[in-house]
């Protein structure tokens, strides 16, 4: 039994060790990776896309090259075999270290928190240079890329602004605008590419 229980704790330890050396977060130099905001084309009549017992439709074509900030993977909760993964994201002056050392950033229950001693930069620029986005990979190729994004990291994506739906009334929404904050903030994405890139 006591062997049994050594080698749990073992594998337990060595997967976390795994996940943690795979999303370690990278630390790049002082200055801003990413001039431009995200890209949003608002479409008047969006399509609908099946996932499941899941249907979404979309609201807007969405691109960005961002650096990611954090990231927070969902395995329980409602939206988790739609959307696994949370990737908080910013630009502009979001995206430099020199600002980001002064700016503490998680996430939890799909929400992006962040809190300052002091605000490096004002705090309206902070709230719309940055934003937490809902991961939906369109196939398994996005799914896997999506698992090795680190915080650190610039990548860039494409996919469409989405409302997802469920027969039993269950509903989510995407943010339309990088202007909101709180509840509703968040933006619901289906990512069709994604990929690193160059600052």
């Amino acid at each position: 039994m006591q062997r049994f229980l050594l080698i749990a704790v073992t594998l337990i330890v060595a997967l976390g060790a795994a996940h943690w050396w795979r999303h370690r977060p990278l630390a790049p130099s002082p200055g801003v990776l990413v001039a431009d905001a995200p890209e949003q084309i608002d479409l008047d009549d969006g399509a609908s896309l099946q996932r499941g017992d899941v249907m979404l439709r979309t609201r807007a074509h969405f691109a960005v090259t961002a650096r990611v900030l954090s990231r927070e993977d969902y395995h329980m909760d409602a939206g988790a075999s739609l959307a696994p993964v949370d990737l908080a994201l910013g630009w502009g002056r979001m995206s430099d270290s020199e600002v980001l050392k002064d700016i503490t950033i998680s996430q939890e229950n799909r929400f992006y928190h962040w809190h300052v001693d002091h605000f490096p930069i004002p705090r309206r620029e902070i709230e719309t240079s940055s934003a937490n986005m809902h991961m939906i990979p369109a196939d398994d190729a996005v799914r896997r890329e999506l698992e090795h994004v680190r915080t650190g990291e610039v990548i860039h994506l494409e996919g469409f602004l989405v409302d997802a739906s469920r027969p039993d009334g269950w509903r989510w929404r995407t943010s339309m605008t990088r202007e909101d904050t709180g509840n509703g903030a968040c933006e619901l994405v289906y990512v069709e590419s994604v990929a690193p890139a160059t600052p």
